[in-house]
């Protein structure tokens, strides 16, 4: 399953949920994940990969970056079962 995420780094603690956007016009909702480490050297990216794991119960291994290695909004693909992660992506959109 590939998720639309907007990254918010230098957040004083990690927090994944939220729309970012008002999701109309036929756009994909996107996920806000905030992030303690600033965008240098990628720390910001490996960091919302691992919220995004923890946040969908997978293991890092099974989240990997499609798109937007220096964008804010990036594309993620998650590795599990369709179903659970689209539930679990509708929780956090509306947290």
């Amino acid at each position: 399953m590939r998720v639309s995420v907007r990254v918010k780094p230098g957040a004083s603690r990690p927090k994944v949920g939220g729309q970012y956007g008002d999701g109309s016009a036929g756009q994909a909702s996107v996920l806000i994940v905030s992030v303690a480490p600033r965008a240098v050297d990628g720390a910001a990216t490996e960091a919302v990969l691992k919220a995004v794991a923890k946040a969908f119960g997978l293991r890092r291994a099974d989240v990997d970056l499609v798109s937007g290695l220096t964008s804010r909004t990036k594309v993620i693909e998650l590795v599990g079962d369709e179903h659970d992660l689209a539930t679990r992506l509708a929780q956090l959109l509306s947290s």
